[in-house]
Parts: structure tokens; sequence; C-alpha cells
């Protein structure tokens, strides 16, 4: 003999229910935090702190030259790179500092086609000897 048994939340008494609610809400919170604290890093992160701390001021954002000349040459090496729809996101966000009309590329990409791209564009800008190369290619996943 089967007997089927229906209960909803008005059967069940108002602390019982107060009870498993918070109990699941509790086991959610320690899941999403579970989950935050178990995800990776982004993969340039380690990148971005070594670039922070570096005494060579070319490779940060704060050691762009304020000259009309440096600030265009930047500018137009940025732009081609966005211009370049091939590129990933990591590409578009390399960092590009120049000083006296020397570039410093800095950041992380996904291969070394996208380095060599990247270089590549600076080079036709700013002249061959003129770019240091401080790309590193993130890691496979």
């Amino acid at each position: 003999m089967w007997v089927q048994v229906e209960t909803t939340l008005k059967d069940i008494p108002m602390t019982t229910r107060n009870a498993l609610l918070a109990a699941t809400a509790l086991a959610l919170l320690a899941a999403a935090a579970d989950a935050q604290n178990s995800a990776p890093a982004p993969d340039n992160s380690k990148a971005n702190a070594n670039s922070m701390n570096s005494a060579d001021r070319t490779s940060t954002a704060q050691g762009q030259s304020n000259s009309t000349a440096d600030i265009t040459l930047a500018q137009q090496i940025r732009k081609s790179v966005i211009a370049d729809k091939s590129l990933s996101t990591y590409a578009h966000n390399v960092k590009i500092v120049a000083v006296n009309g020397a570039v410093t590329l800095n950041g992380v990409v996904r291969d070394s086609r996208e380095r060599n791209v990247i270089e590549t564009k600076a080079q036709a800008l700013a002249g061959k000897g003129n770019v240091t190369d401080d790309l590193t290619i993130a890691p496979s996943k």
C-alpha cells in the first residue's frame, strides 16, 4: 500500500520554516565564498604587480613622457593595436609607454603571434631600434 504525502510550506511550523530558510541561506553564502576564494587570479595579475614595483619607470604608465611627440607616438601605436581585431583583449590592453621616442611594450598576450604583431606595429611607427619588448605570453589553460 502506497501513501502519498503532500506538504507545503504553510504546513510546516514557522520556527522550522525559518530554520530551514536560514540554513539554506548560509549554505548558499558558504558556497559563494568558497567559489570566490578558489577562483584563479587573472593571467596578467603577476605581470601587472611586477611592472608596478619596477625600478624602470618606462615599464609603467607613470613613466610616459608628457612631450607631444611621445604622446602622439604612443597614441598611434595604441590605435594600430586596437584596430587589429585579430588580437585578443589581452593584446589590446598591453602597456605602451613612449619616452624620448623609445617605446616600451609591457603586459600579457595570448601567444607569440600576438607578441610579434604588436612589436612589428610599434617598430613600424617608432623605428626598429626604438622598441623594447617586455611582453609576456599567458600560460596555456
